[in-house]
């Protein structure tokens, strides 16, 4: 016959299935969790690169692209339409003042300057022939001026003598009004020799000027020629690289076309592009830095194109050290703009995830072992630094590297 259990001993039984299931129910939960943390997704500490909030100042810049080109380049054109008949040098040479860098066909051109040569020496002639020709006029008329006025004292001497003798009754009044007459005659003519005189010497004064004036217009014309003739004598203007050279022998070269370029290549500046919409942020004088790389060479804005071209202000980079071994000619370059000084705000460091003012969602470092994405709004920058308008305290650590494929999460394990 079967006993009753007792309740007492039921009850320890109840309690000991109940402790075990508890156990294995906080095993579970336990288990759970750790497997849910192992999935979660994590990066690996190293790989990230963080930045301090901290207080200070930011140099605001604006950011424009640029390429680094020799200080000094001349361009050579051709001075006539010709031809290339021999090429002395080939690109990269180094060249010195006058050092010959190709030979143009002169022929036609020193023809011309023969010819024009020889007109000169017309002209010359042509000059002096006039001078000679409007001296003779001018003698000629101031002998007849002279002649007038001889002729008129003796018509004074004569009509003196008349009127004399009609005072002593010896003459009569019929030949004093004739002498009168004469001498009349005589002052007029001779007033006139004077004014045809002085009116001749005018003209003939004006005349040789304009041909004066024909003759060394002429001369620098001629002037010009020559010194376009030397020119077409391709010489080096300065000691520099050769850069570019048209080395084809025989081909035909029209006036103004390019035939070579030279460079200093041991100095250089950077040419600058940036958007007309911050045009009015770049100025002459301002400060300017240029990044090649992890260098940083400082300069100033030399100067400013006045115009947009297809949205663009280009701008030119004078830098301190034109010199540095960086430095190479079509290198393409970082280049930013100072405009404006923000003292006692909060920055962080500038890196890739910055584009511009406005809201950013950035991970931020919650504990050792995690790191929290919260929304951030970022003000100016430079090169170094970016503003924190709001969304982070001094002291917060923030991601400053590309996350861009952690961008649907909002949190992620720090591994070691």
């Amino acid at each position: 016959m079967d006993r009753e259990i007792p309740k007492e001993v039921r009850r320890k039984e109840r309690n000991k299935r109940l402790i075990r299931y508890g156990v294995t129910g906080v095993a579970g939960i336990v288990l759970f969790s750790i497997v849910i943390s192992l999935m979660r997704t994590g990066v690996k500490e190293k790989d990230l690169a963080f930045s301090k909030v901290a207080k200070g100042t930011i140099e605001v810049s604006v950011s424009a692209s640029g390429k680094v080109v020799p200080a000094f380049e001349e361009i050579i054109n051709s001075p006539i339409n010709t031809r290339i008949l021999e090429v002395y040098r080939k690109g990269g040479d180094s060249v010195d003042v006058g050092t010959p860098i190709l030979k143009l066909d002169l022929q036609s051109a020193e023809t011309d300057y023969k010819k024009q040569l020889d007109e000169e020496q017309m002209r010359s002639y042509k000059l002096q022939q006039l001078r000679a020709n409007n001296k003779t006029k001018l003698s000629d008329l101031q002998m007849q001026v002279k002649v007038a006025a001889m002729k008129l004292n003796r018509m004074k001497v004569e009509l003196r003598n008349e009127q004399y003798l009609d005072s002593l009754g010896s003459g009569t009044t019929d030949k004093v009004r004739q002498a009168e007459l004469s001498y009349n005659v005589a002052q007029l003519e001779y007033e006139q020799l004077q004014q045809q005189y002085a009116n001749e010497k005018e003209v003939l004064e004006a005349e040789y000027k304009v041909q004066e004036l024909e003759f060394s217009i002429f001369r620098k014309g001629l002037a010009e020629t020559k010194r376009t003739l030397e020119d077409a004598q391709v010489r080096s203007p300065r000691k520099a690289i050769l850069t570019y050279i048209n080395n084809q022998i025989g081909a035909q070269v029209t006036q103004g076309s390019q035939i070579a370029v030279i460079s200093d290549l041991s100095h250089f500046k950077v040419e600058g592009e940036i958007a007309d919409t911050y045009g009015d942020r770049v100025a002459a004088g301002g400060r300017a830095i240029v990044k090649i790389g992890s260098e940083k060479l400082e300069g100033a804005v030399s100067s400013v194109t006045p115009l947009s071209k297809n949205g663009v202000i280009s701008f030119t980079v004078q830098l301190n050290e034109d010199n540095h071994r960086r430095l190479r000619s079509g290198l393409k370059t970082d280049v930013y703009v100072m405009n404006a000084v923000k003292e006692d705000v909060m920055r962080i460091a500038n890196a890739s995830y910055y584009v511009g003012r406005g809201e950013y969602e950035l991970f931020v470092r919650n504990s050792d072992s995690e790191i929290v994405k919260r929304k951030v709004q970022l003000g100016d920058s430079n090169f170094e630094y970016v503003e924190v308008v709001s969304g982070l305290q001094p002291g917060d650590e923030v991601v400053v590297s590309d996350m861009s494929q952690y961008k649907n999460k909002n949190k992620l394990k720090l591994k070691k």
